[in-house]
């Protein structure tokens, strides 16, 4: 008697393992019934241009139904044996699409969530393993009928003439942060924070227009940002990011392209490998990452051509930013990034730094040192462009020598001969380069 007496004080999922053990009368179907019971502990919103995110953070898989109904316009989603511990009065609301997210208890054993919808929309949904830190999750796209669901760029992006069209990718977004430092900054708001930056130098610079595929706080599937930079015809891509290791003493930016083969080296394999989990992590349907990287590739010359153009991309990427952060690697880099997967458009993969590195972490957080990462890039790709014949070359009168750069380099990017470069600088072989030294530029 008294066993049971001190049973009933136990959690109901204790009593149910003590009636097990010893044959306690604890109606079985009740037992049963905690032990399919999932909670919601968490549900989060993320707007894009085409559609809105509900993610519910689970504690395990759960069986559901979703469906629409109208007049007035909601979306349905009733999930079987689960608790509602998440608040969803703490949801960013009014959104773009939701108005309103209510629940209440259907029947027994069913929890019914309703999201009122301002207009119509067409639901998709699926459910998303752990990953990375990320529990169970339920995933509902609310996807906008007056956008097309594979289009973030809108009309004011598809250029007319003669503009040199640069897609900015900005890395990660809503459910996948990216790297996260100890002093708490994600990856995912640098990179958006460059890329804007980036952006807004381009669309200033005469002959050239930037188109920014992430434009806020939302995830983008790697094939999906592979596709919106074809849709704009971009004439090269660029891919921000910032790195992570555990020894927080590490430094330095570092390009990448894609490999025809395989990564070149082992730590580039890695790096490769935890960037394209981007979509396990984020939540992408499976039709909607097609693998971008086609065996066709290592037969068709034109993507070999622009295999090679990207590495030139990438040197000049590494010089420009050498003069504003130090270095992690000198040259290119190769591997199999998802993201890079538009073989014949020149795409580089850039990490700006290393957030986990905490002096790094506090420079990234500086919008003065942003702009100065897009003044890098922004320069990079005007050199590129030039030396490739997209843009109007500039005839500069000199010279300023970063960290890194030789005879050879300064000549090579502008196109001279070494000899003549020394000559105008009346400077012979002997003489030996310094940082911060004004050469001038023969006129070509």
């Amino acid at each position: 008697m008294r066993r049971i007496e001190r049973a009933t004080r136990l959690p109901l999922v204790a009593r149910c393992l003590l009636a097990l053990l010893f044959g306690l009368a604890l109606p079985l179907n009740v037992c049963l019934a905690v032990a399919k019971d999932q909670t919601i502990r968490d549900m989060r919103l993320w707007t894009a241009p085409d559609h809105t995110r509900l993610v519910l953070d689970l504690t395990g898989p759960v069986k559901y139904n979703l469906f629409r109904l109208n007049n007035p316009e909601r979306v349905v989603i009733d999930i079987d044996h689960v608790l509602m511990q998440a608040d969803p009065d703490a949801l960013a609301l009014p959104d773009p699409v939701v108005r309103s997210v209510r629940h209440g208890k259907l029947k027994p054993g069913v929890m019914r969530v309703v999201l009122d919808v301002k207009e119509a929309v067409q639901p998709r949904s699926f459910l998303l393993k752990p990953m990375q830190g990320k529990p169970h999750r339920l995933v509902v796209d609310l996807l906008r009928q007056e956008s097309t669901p594979h289009a973030v760029i809108t009309a004011d992006d598809m250029l007319a003439g003669k503009q040199v069209v640069i897609a900015i990718d900005a890395g990660h977004g809503g459910e996948d942060p990216g790297a996260v430092g100890r002093g708490g900054l994600k990856e995912k708001t640098v990179t958006l924070a460059v890329a804007k930056a980036l952006t807004k130098a381009i669309d200033a610079a005469p002959g050239m227009r930037a188109v920014l595929i992430r434009k806020g706080d939302y995830f983008v599937p790697l094939g999906k940002r592979v596709a919106l930079a074809r849709k704009a015809k971009a004439d090269l891509m660029i891919s921000i990011h910032a790195d992570a290791v555990k020894d927080r003493h590490v430094a330095g930016a570092s390009a990448y392209t894609l490999s025809e083969k395989g990564a070149s080296d082992r730590m580039t394999k890695l790096l490769a490998d935890k960037e394209n989990a981007s979509d396990a992590i984020g939540g992408a349907m499976p039709d909607e990452v097609p693998d971008p990287v086609v065996n066709s590739i290592l037969a068709d010359l034109i993507k070999r051509d622009s295999v090679n153009n990207a590495l030139l991309l990438a040197e000049e990427i590494l010089v420009e930013l050498g003069g504003v952060v130090p270095l992690k690697y000198k040259t290119p880099k190769r591997a199999r990034f998802v993201v890079l997967g538009a073989p014949e458009i020149p795409s580089v993969l850039v990490e700006l730094d290393y957030i986990s590195n905490p002096t790094r972490e506090r420079k990234l957080r500086s919008s003065k040192y942003q702009r100065q990462l897009a003044a890098g890039l922004l320069a990079a790709s005007e050199n590129y462009l030039r030396r490739q014949g997209l843009l109007a070359r500039k005839t500069p009168s000199y010279h300023i020598v970063r960290r890194g750069e030789s005879w050879w380099s300064i000549a090579k990017r502008y196109g001279v001969s070494m000899s003549n470069l020394r000559s105008v600088n009346s400077m012979n072989r002997a003489d030996m380069l310094r940082v911060g030294d004004r050469l001038r530029l023969p006129q070509t």
